[in-house]
């Protein structure tokens, strides 16, 4: 069996559960990876065959989107470009991780694939939402890589096709720790603006991994690490909280640990929106925006450090794998 599983590389999220997937793919089938995007901050130690820049985000200091950044390199023509040359038809199945030219090339030729991940997930009327819906983003999360045929990932089962959060094997492993630093990942905003806020709240050690810090610094109580999957993943299980955007990957890594969790979600990205709704089940703290009142919250947040007192039913990678299989062999 010959799969082309298409990635999006807009975050390291959709990369690092590709990198977990992968080796119990490869059990079952040839596996070559199509990834897209230019947003990813981890290497991609997967099988890459084909390549394309695809679309990809861009943020202002503060954290917001910058549309304009978005849209001014948005090129129709090289999109369909790189959907038509992508040789969907000589592989028996396509797995599509929210990447739309492989989504694209698929509805161009007439080709069923598979829908994975969180955005799947939002095909269901049952995910949450915030109390005030936005038309067009529902519209995109719904159209994007629209499919007959999904997995969805949430922190619930809200259908029985909606599968838990893919967990890496060594955090299964882990005996966590609870040391007093805090794990901070807020790579859309600035590293000067995370300093601002952070700088202030003495006493407390911060551990923040930022794309912008090429070698590690320290700056009193905050120390800055660059990305590094295995760094950041040791620091998750030996912290003694962790503050995030509204990210799935890290957010749910965080619930299996059993940290204390508090989010930020990306202003007007309504998928982060809809993931805090979600997480306030789990007694996270979700905070609009870093500003003046974030050292009274977290202050308030740190001194309880509790972690959420009810957890998503996680499974184990290879059972999610059977399931993507088993619907794999079930398409047309």
């Amino acid at each position: 069996m010959k799969i082309l599983y298409c990635i999006q590389a807009t975050g390291n999220g959709h990369i690092s559960r590709a990198i977990e997937l992968l080796p119990y793919l490869i059990k079952n089938a040839q596996v070559d990876v199509f990834l897209s995007g230019a947003n990813s901050s981890l290497r991609p130690d997967l099988p890459i065959k084909f390549r394309s820049d695809g679309l990809s985000l861009f943020y202002k200091p503060e954290g917001n989107l910058h549309w304009w950044k978005i849209i001014k390199q948005i090129n129709p023509f090289r999109l369909v470009r790189d959907a038509i040359k992508l040789p969907v038809k000589e592989y028996d199945h396509v797995i599509v991780d929210y990447e739309f030219i492989g989504a694209l090339a698929c509805k161009l030729r007439g080709k069923s694939f598979l829908h994975i991940g969180n955005q799947a997930s939002f095909a269901s009327k049952l995910i949450p939402r915030p109390p005030k819906r936005h038309a067009a983003s529902e519209w995109v999360l719904k159209n994007y890589c629209a499919s007959k045929f999904n997995i969805g990932y949430h922190y619930n089962s809200y259908e029985d096709w909606i599968l838990p959060p893919t967990i890496k094997q060594h955090f299964w492993d882990a005996t966590t720790t609870q040391n007093e630093h805090v794990t901070v990942y807020l790579p859309h905003i600035s590293k000067r603006e995370i300093n601002r806020y952070f700088y202030a709240l003495r006493g407390v050690e911060f551990h923040i991994f930022h794309p912008e810090v090429k070698e590690y610094e320290k700056d009193f109580n905050v120390h800055w690490f660059p990305i590094d999957g295995e760094k950041f993943d040791q620091d998750l299980i030996t912290s003694k909280g962790v503050i995030t955007a509204g990210g799935f990957q890290t957010t749910a890594e965080a619930l299996f640990l059993g940290k204390p969790l508090l989010i930020i979600p990306i202003p007007k990205q309504y998928e982060q929106w809809c993931n805090a709704e979600a997480l306030k089940e789990f007694d996270v703290e979700v905070v609009d925006t870093l500003n003046l009142h974030f050292e009274k919250t977290f202050r308030r947040w740190f001194k309880k450090s509790e972690p959420a007192k009810t957890k998503p039913k996680f499974i184990k990678t290879e059972d999610i794998v059977n399931r993507i299989l088993a619907e794999l062999q079930s398409m047309p």
